[in-house]
């Protein structure tokens, strides 16, 4: 059986880690926290997404701070999407990928209906045999998403399965539900803490895909 690819969105395959970064500083405002930059931003992070508050606010944020701040943050991040683009090399990778008879989908944390789309807008769609966003209230992991989103892939191994993404969890995932992954540093995490996640770590989409292959060739 031939490799399938699962592929991240946010900071993996849509270069939007600064619109990330901006829309997180909005909602920190909105409760009196200063804003951080990229590189604390890429050194704190981690999901789920309270977790990484607790980070920067020294406590877990209330019920009421989380809604305010969860609130604060998609309302910014739309206004700051628009300003982004795909990563580069997207298209020819993902066209290289399918040309080559290969199956590849798409699973996000950000919400299903607002991603389908963002997805569509702009113009890869049609690369993925299923495009699933995050079910459900935001603040969680995704390795019930995986299992979710590999189970309506019929006729796909999970062990024929890897996983591209910028985030620990993405790895967390992937080893979930008996797959591999490759994470990308242009994201949401330093180099440091996805090395720590024991999986390879590459500093660019098409070093990711290659690896795939390697990985799928072991």
């Amino acid at each position: 059986m031939r490799t399938h690819l699962v592929w991240d969105w946010n900071g993996t395959l849509l270069d939007d880690i600064r619109a990330v970064v901006g829309a997180t500083n909005a909602a920190f405002e909105e409760i009196g926290i200063p804003p951080i930059t990229l590189e604390r931003y890429r050194e704190l992070y981690c999901i789920p997404i309270p977790r990484f508050y607790e980070r920067m606010m020294g406590r877990l944020p209330t019920e009421a701070e989380w809604l305010v701040m969860d609130g604060a943050f998609h309302r910014h991040y739309v206004a700051l999407r628009e300003a982004c683009g795909l990563t580069e090399g997207v298209e020819e990778l993902l066209t290289g990928w399918g040309a080559a008879g290969r199956s590849q989908s798409l699973l996000s944390m950000y919400g299903h209906d607002e991603l389908v789309p963002v997805v569509r807008g702009y113009g890869i769609e049609r690369h993925f045999v299923r495009v699933d966003g995050r079910t459900g209230p935001s603040g969680g992991t995704k390795a019930a998403h995986m299992v979710r989103h590999l189970a309506a892939l019929e006729g796909v191994d999970p062990r024929r399965v890897v996983v591209i993404g910028d985030a620990v969890d993405d790895a967390l995932a992937a080893a979930h539900v008996g797959a591999g992954a490759v994470l990308y540093t242009g994201g949401s995490h330093s180099r440091a803490a996805l090395v720590a996640a024991g999986v390879p770590v590459v500093d660019s989409l098409a070093d990711a895909v290659r690896v795939a292959e390697e990985i799928s060739a072991a």
